[in-house]
């Protein structure tokens, strides 16, 4: 249908619906037209036609593609739906509550011939292109070990949302949150190969886990460590990636909310010689604007007008994803 302007339909305009929704009026060649949110008390744009239900979205003639920002027991049928009617998805994380669901998703998807992407946004943050940028330069030689902390503090009315309830959730902090974390150390060294983890509610004691510690090691050798948590009592992101011959930290990410602070990307060259613990020669960056939401979004409409294939945050990479994740909970 489209002639170098894709078509777009929106389903869910809570936050990131909006979020999409504004990224995508900013973009040449993208035009968003219909929109379906079931919530009634949530307004929505009056240049939309705001439609009666998401099948009657999915079904529409007058869009290309569906953008998908709904409850995660939604996302498996919502995306399988909109591939079978011959539509591009663009989904938000996570990939569906467990493996046979994004497996599910991408039969679906070969068999429609359609694009399929998930919004792993941190991976399109200035800092997180800068980090790797860094390390595929091999200036810091091999990754040798990495650390990521990301929490944050949650309300009691968070047990009012669909998140806390595992049946609509598939999963806690981990699943909401901490995947973000799990998908750098993946972009950064690949796939693991083994998993250790210890999965705990010992606060909030609700539906769904509060913290998830976890080791992730691959067959190189290189050891990823996460803590993923919902009882830190203030926000939090830090990234550590230690190298051979130096190291680089990221504390902070700009988002909507600035919940984390401006990103502080620190670089420095390892020191093994007596004064160690000095930061004077450390190379620092900060990154005050976050462009990540049109960077990722720029990636999945050039992969539909080029017919080109997805090559970051595509469906092999979710699979990836989410055989780590059914790891961490089956222990």
């Amino acid at each position: 249908m489209f002639e170098n302007i894709l078509q777009f339909g929106l389903l869910g305009f809570g936050k990131m619906g909006k979020i999409r929704h504004q990224t995508l009026n900013k973009m040449e060649q993208c035009a968003v037209q219909i929109i379906y949110e079931f919530n009634d008390n949530i307004a929505t744009p009056e240049t939309l036609k705001r439609i009666n239900s998401a099948e009657e979205l999915i079904a529409s003639n007058d869009i290309d593609a569906v953008v998908i920002s709904v409850p995660n027991y939604l996302i498996k049928p919502y995306v399988i739906a909109s591939l079978e009617a011959g539509k591009h998805v663009f989904c938000e994380k996570p990939p569906g509550m467990n493996l046979p669901e994004v497996l599910a998703m991408k039969k679906a998807m070969e068999k429609s011939g359609c694009k399929l992407m998930f919004g792993f946004n941190h991976r399109h943050h200035q800092s997180i292109i800068k980090a790797k940028d860094v390390v595929d330069s091999g200036r810091f030689g091999e990754i040798l070990w990495m650390r990521g902390r990301y929490g944050k503090s949650v309300p009691e009315d968070f047990f009012e949302d669909w998140r806390s309830q595992k049946k609509l959730a598939g999963g806690g902090i981990f699943l909401d949150q901490g995947i973000h974390m799990l998908d750098l150390f993946m972009h950064l060294v690949g796939k693991f190969d083994d998993v250790k983890s210890f999965v705990s509610n010992l606060y909030w004691k609700g539906d769904v886990e509060d913290n998830v510690f976890a080791l992730f090691k691959n067959n190189k050798g290189q050891v990823a460590s996460l803590h993923s948590t919902m009882t830190q009592w203030r926000h939090l992101f830090s990234l550590e990636i230690f190298l051979e011959h130096g190291y680089i930290a990221l504390n902070g990410l700009k988002t909507s909310s600035n919940s984390y602070g401006e990103e502080k990307l620190t670089l420095a060259m390892n020191r093994t010689e007596a004064p160690a613990a000095t930061w004077t020669d450390e190379e620092q960056h900060t990154f005050s604007t976050d462009d990540s939401w049109e960077r990722e979004l720029t990636i999945f409409r050039d992969a539909i007008l080029e017919d080109r294939p997805i090559d970051t945050c595509g469906v092999e990479d979710a699979i990836q994803l989410m055989e780590m994740v059914d790891k961490v909970y089956s222990q």
